[in-house]
């Protein structure tokens, strides 16, 4: 008898961390920027504007949080 293998989990939208590293997946269909708030520890936070898809922000252990502020960029 064998197994069928489970699909791969999709990347989720919005921040999420690996082992070791932190991302923000901004999904959407229409091309758009947004902005987002990155929550640094022993740091001062700081907004990035990302395009589409994943983006690397640092560090799982540097990293916080990530969200969306709700403007575009």
């Amino acid at each position: 008898m064998t197994t069928a293998a489970s699909p791969a989990a999709a990347t989720p939208c919005g921040f999420y961390e690996t082992g070791s590293d932190a991302f923000y997946n901004h999904c959407t269909s229409d091309g758009s920027q947004v902005v987002i708030k990155v929550e640094v520890a022993r740091a001062p936070d700081h907004e990035w504007c990302v395009g589409p898809g994943r983006t690397w922000l640092g560090s799982a252990g540097r990293i916080q949080g990530a969200h969306y502020t709700g403007r575009t960029c």
